[in-house]
């Protein structure tokens, strides 16, 4: 059954509106999609009225999760939907400012968690644009026809390349620390200084300055690409997205698919989707999360998997977990542990991933590899305890087995002995048509899904042996048993029917009783070993640092920057440094 418009509204089990992640530009009230040839434009035109919540309006084309939320499904439209766009331009609708960026009203007003998920998924949507232009092969060109400050300057940090009006009032700003206490919460700071590389003396002027930093000098210290006279700005701006979408590597396929929406059905205790369900067990701090598996083999032709567009199961899978995910992070904030269940063939999850090896060059197997990867991304940042699950029937295999890749723990149920007694198998499973409990590994595994580390999970898991992944290279499309794949260390422990249920359960007793704030901090310092890159120094740096100043008094206090701000009344800050 299609979700229809009163159930995308239903509320939560603690009365809570649901916050839904799921839109169609039909429905935008922020942004404007035009595409024409090889070039498209968002345009940023933010409704004031169209807050995500009540208490504020976004004047300035400040933006709140709702308008981010609008930006992301763009994003991903011009990738499946517009395959022959090779450059992309980001620009305002609104006279002489750009972005004042993230509400501040919004800000003062939110719970904690909800402002720490709002930067997370800001941070994602932005490191997607970066990801568009570095994989997908469309370059990004951001038009800042006057103000960017904060949050707006982050968006067009984002983009390849910056052009500012040159008009003498147009300015770059990152004024979070002088203004509110806090720090740039879309990754500005790492941007600045890693991916824009201005000079440590001047990034510290700039980022301590209210007012931000205008014309040649933002070109001179780096912070824009190149200035342009408001009368030439336009004609600038055209040619500059010509010559970027003339260099594109993108193929420029004439048409793409519809993302249609997404099946969900919600009940009280549970979401229903056509390829997942999704069970809470409140009371126990639960979401399971069972996947399955294809019910058909792939198509024959990369034709056949376009005309299939948005219901090929890959894909299909990949759209409904995201939104599950993000479903989990915002609206279910009490849930302790993430379980991942599967059910279904793994030998029929491994002929997808071999059909997208095969046609790799084609633009939507390309495209829909690195949508996987953006969503086992999501996973790996979401700040729950992740567990897998492998029992008998499941299909943990290639690009599933990921999720046992990214979970903090996985177990795998053994085969039981036969009993001498009946000469046959005995336990969970036997007597029943599931297949025994089996995990599988494809080429995807090797290569295609990197974290925000740079490598890859498995190459994660074997740091301190690299031999051993080159082992379980030569394991690639076999059905491997429980004892195999903790030989080979792609499982946690391998459990006998006998300690099962009670293992599991201990487990998941546990971590439900612990504090969520240090799963969270131990958590995302495991889940990430080996080497830095500017995505992870974003998640690991500025999420700690910023999930901490963000409870500090001197930015939330009664006395802080962000309740005081825009009350004349100038904060008193305590000045011990910590």
């Amino acid at each position: 059954m299609s979700e229809t418009a009163h159930n995308a509204e239903r509320p939560l089990a603690n009365g809570q509106r649901r916050i839904d992640f799921q839109t169609e530009p039909a429905r935008y009230r922020h942004w404007k999609l035009a595409v024409d040839g090889a070039v498209a434009t968002l345009i940023m035109d933010v409704d004031e009225k169209g807050a995500l919540f009540d208490g504020y309006e976004l004047k300035l084309n400040s933006y709140d999760l709702g308008v981010d939320i609008e930006l992301a499904d763009a994003i991903e439209r011009l990738r499946f939907e517009y395959p022959q766009v090779r450059a992309l331009v980001l620009r305002s609708a609104k006279p002489r400012v750009f972005s004042a960026g993230a509400n501040i009203r919004m800000l003062a007003g939110a719970t904690h968690a909800h402002k720490v998920n709002f930067c997370k998924f800001t941070n994602e949507t932005r490191n997607g644009i970066e990801d568009l232009s570095q994989n997908s092969g469309v370059a990004t060109l951001c038009a800042i026809n006057g103000t960017a400050a904060g949050g707006g300057y982050e968006l067009a940090l984002a983009a390849d390349h910056i052009i500012l009006i040159d008009d003498g009032a147009a300015s770059v700003a990152l004024p979070e620390l002088p203004l509110l206490a806090v720090l740039p919460g879309t990754g500005g700071l790492t941007r600045v200084a890693d991916k824009r590389k201005v000079r440590r003396d001047l990034a510290d002027v700039f980022c301590t300055t209210e007012e931000g930093v205008k014309g040649v000098r933002a070109r001179d210290w780096r912070l824009v690409d190149e200035t342009v006279p408001g009368s030439k700005f336009d004609d600038a701006v055209a040619a500059r997205a010509k010559e970027f979408a003339a260099k594109s590597r993108r193929d420029g396929a004439a048409s793409g698919i519809k993302l249609t929406p997404l099946t969900r059905r919600f009940e009280t205790d549970s979401i229903a989707y056509a390829t997942l369900t999704v069970e809470f067990q409140r009371a126990e701090r639960l979401a399971t999360i069972t996947l399955r598996g294809p019910t058909a083999p792939p198509p024959g032709s990369t034709d056949a998997m376009v005309q299939e567009g948005a219901e090929f199961w890959l894909l299909k899978l990949a759209r409904e977990l995201d939104d599950a995910i993000l479903h989990i992070r915002l609206n279910e904030l009490e849930i302790a542990a993430a379980v991942f269940k599967s059910s279904g063939d793994p030998e029929q999850v491994l002929a997808y991933d071999r059909f997208l090896e095969t046609n790799k060059a084609h633009w939507l197997a390309r495209e829909i590899r690195l949508l996987w990867k953006r969503v086992l991304k999501r996973v790996d940042l979401t700040s729950r305890s992740l567990v897998t699950l492998i029992e008998p029937g499941s299909c943990f295999a290639g690009t599933l087995a990921e999720l046992a890749f990214a979970s903090d723990r996985s177990y795998m149920l053994a085969p039981t002995l036969p009993s001498p007694a009946s000469g046959g198998g005995s336990g969970r499973g036997a007597g029943d048509n599931k297949h025994p409990a089996a995990i599988a590994l494809s080429a995807a595994n090797f290569g295609d899904y990197p974290m925000a580390n740079g490598i890859t999970r498995l190459a994660c898991r074997f740091l301190a042996d690299p031999s051993s992944l080159e082992t379980t290279k030569a394991e690639r499309e076999k059905l491997l048993d429980a004892e195999r794949a903790q030989k080979l260390g792609l499982v946690t422990f391998a459990l006998d029917d006998i300690d099962w249920d009670d293992e599991v359960r201990v487990f998941l007793e546990e971590r439900a009783s612990f504090s969520p704030d240090s799963l969270t901090g131990m958590e995302a310092n495991l889940r990430f070993a080996g080497p830095e890159t500017m995505e992870s120094k974003i998640f690991a740096r500025l999420t700690a640092w910023q999930n901490w100043i963000f409870q500090r008094p001197n930015a939330i206090g009664d006395e802080g920057a962000l309740k005081r701000y825009g009350t004349g009344q100038k904060p008193a800050f305590d000045m011990k440094r910590v």
